[in-house]
């Protein structure tokens, strides 16, 4: 059995092998319906997942609609949405986005940052629901119970969806894919033009209180960023240091556990492939195993020229006593 793509392609049946290993945001989905205390419905509503019971899945905005083939001839309508966020709400969540440039680089990649709450803690609400009954559903048949076995199967399904696709959760909070990221690129420019602006005004004051700061460029003129450094510009000077330094005063020590740039970075938007499900972990692995090598290298280097300066610079004092 394979997974089945529905006329508006949303899967509408799972394969063998059910969900499979799923990136943490289905997990968290899938925890809440795992922890409906009716056990025999849950039973049932995974074989009608299995079985392609779910004739279509639509979304109608932030609403999921589906039919599902039960007992009878007729299929039962189901419905599923969450509460959607208010405009102001979602001002606060793209302004708390708008500050991590990782956050942004993660979801352009399709990949769900794993501390994405926190910026929705900023609006005092959640994109993931909190428990079972935050998500609001309908069913057409005549079970009170509420989910129902047709509604549960429809969780099951949108676990799938939300692993193809972790922007539909967003929409059922109110905000598409297209206007999520279109509104966090102009929160992104607003804040670098603050940023420019609050930097202009710093560098105008010290001029003014006549203590300009050491190595600052000059203010650039209203309505401009300020201008690149020149060893930002030029690539062969990102290695260099020309600059005389007194060897007693440095330490060379390798980076501690934790310090390097991967680390800080947090997990890498890599794309997936079901196929190679542990290509990412090697891929990073082997890149912290490269940048390992390259540092002892570099500190091995460093170390040496440091011992040449520093018997240069005792033959010279000895030459001159």
């Amino acid at each position: 059995m394979t997974s089945t793509p529905s006329n508006n392609g949303i899967t509408t049946q799972l394969g063998d092998q059910g969900l499979g290993q799923q990136p943490w945001w289905v997990e968290q989905w899938m925890e809440l319906i795992n922890g409906y205390r009716f056990k025999k419905r849950l039973e049932r509503a995974w074989a009608y997942a299995r079985e392609g019971n779910v004739l279509s899945i639509r979304f109608e905005g932030r609403r999921v609609h589906a039919r599902v083939q039960g007992s009878g001839e007729e299929p039962y309508k189901v419905k599923l949405w969450l509460d959607t966020l208010s405009d102001e709400d979602w001002g606060y969540v793209l302004e708390a986005l708008g500050q991590k440039a990782r956050w942004s680089a993660q979801l352009l990649a399709g990949v769900m940052p794993q501390d994405i709450e926190r910026a929705f803690a900023a609006s005092g609400r959640r994109l993931f629901p909190f428990k079972l009954q935050e998500v609001r559903s309908e069913c057409s048949c005549p079970d009170k119970i509420n989910p129902c076995k047709h509604a549960s199967a429809v969780y099951y399904l949108m676990g799938e969806r939300f692993s193809e696709d972790p922007f539909v959760l967003f929409q059922m909070r109110g905000r598409t894919r297209a206007q999520l990221l279109a509104d966090l690129a102009i929160q992104r420019r607003e804040l670098l033009a603050r940023q420019a602006r609050a930097a202009r005004a710093a560098a105008r004051q010290k001029e003014k209180d006549g203590t300009p700061a050491a190595g600052l460029p000059a203010p650039a003129a209203e309505g401009s960023l300020q201008p690149a450094p020149a060893a930002i510009k030029d690539p062969s000077r990102w290695w260099r240091y020309d600059a005389a330094l007194d060897p007693g005063l440095v330490v060379i020590t390798p980076a501690m556990e934790g310090e390097t740039g991967l680390d800080e970075a947090g997990p890498l938007p890599l794309a997936e492939d079901a196929r190679f499900p542990e290509a990412g972990r090697h891929f990073v692995e082997h890149l912290k195993a490269q940048g390992a090598l390259l540092g002892q290298a570099a500190l091995a280097t460093a170390m040496a020229a440091g011992a040449e300066r520093s018997g240069a610079a005792a033959g010279a004092e000895a030459a001159g006593g």
